[in-house]
């Protein structure tokens, strides 16, 4: 592991600012609106390059919420500083996701078991062969059986970690032979670096648009503020 002293290049935060447990959306709007809505007594600790980092309250616990930004360096290098420098002990990651799925529909909910790639963020461990990213196992039982509480839409399984937004090969498609859920572009850096620290990560994204139902797609509006069912999910686990 790095040395690093905080506050860190990239987070100005102190230690003790950060709770236990930080729910981590990629838009920094959306932590805004999850810390103001769901959040009392928040302060934001951290705004370094606009991504907005807060800790308060959610039902008397004390939880953070922190933007990751988009892809697997920007989500590498937030967790990787939260897990080994701010003693974070979970990441629960809320995003939005293109389903390959054609039993999921706009606003349905994926838990991400597993994070496929197509990027190269697990060759820094030099491992003799090909490392597969996982959730954990608690996180993730009880975030199923909290979508089945309040009667949501979901499926668990795996999804795809792309570095690729705009893919030139038009690729994603293949991937749902083998049963791939959705195309997000963070989970797997996540795991990655959650399992390297010995620390927990979820992945619960919602279906934002659609490679099989394109008419369904949604708006940045609802992206931002609209997707509040995996973000009340994430803060009742949390």
């Amino acid at each position: 592991m790095s040395n690093c002293n905080v506050p860190t290049p990239h987070i100005s935060a102190r230690k003790g600012d950060f709770a236990q447990t930080v729910i981590m959306p990629g838009d920094p709007q959306r932590a805004e609106f999850i810390a103001k809505t769901y959040l009392t007594d928040a302060k934001l600790v951290n705004n370094v390059r606009g991504i907005c980092g807060y800790t308060g309250f959610y039902k008397g616990k004390r939880v953070s919420v922190m933007a990751s930004g988009m892809g697997q360096p920007s989500m590498g290098i937030y967790s990787y500083e939260l897990f080994n420098f701010y003693d974070v002990e979970r990441i629960i990651r809320v995003g939005t996701c293109g389903s390959i799925d054609k039993e999921l529909h706009a606003r349905d909910i994926i838990l991400a078991m597993g994070a496929c790639t197509n990027g190269n963020f697990a060759a820094q461990y030099r491992l003799p062969g090909t490392f597969c990213p996982i959730a954990d196992f608690d996180l993730l039982k009880k975030a199923a059986m909290e979508c089945e509480r309040l009667k949501l839409k979901f499926k668990v399984g795996n999804v795809l970690s792309s570095d690729t937004f705009y893919d030139d090969s038009a690729s994603a498609l293949e991937w749902a032979k083998m049963n791939v859920l959705g195309v997000e572009m963070e989970s797997a850096a996540l795991y990655c670096n959650a399992l390297r620290a010995n620390k927990k990560a979820l992945c619960i994204c919602t279906v934002s648009d659609s490679f099989i139902y394109p008419e369904e797609n949604t708006t940045a509006e609802e992206r931002m503020s609209a997707f509040t069912n995996m973000m009340e999910v994430a803060l009742e686990i949390a």
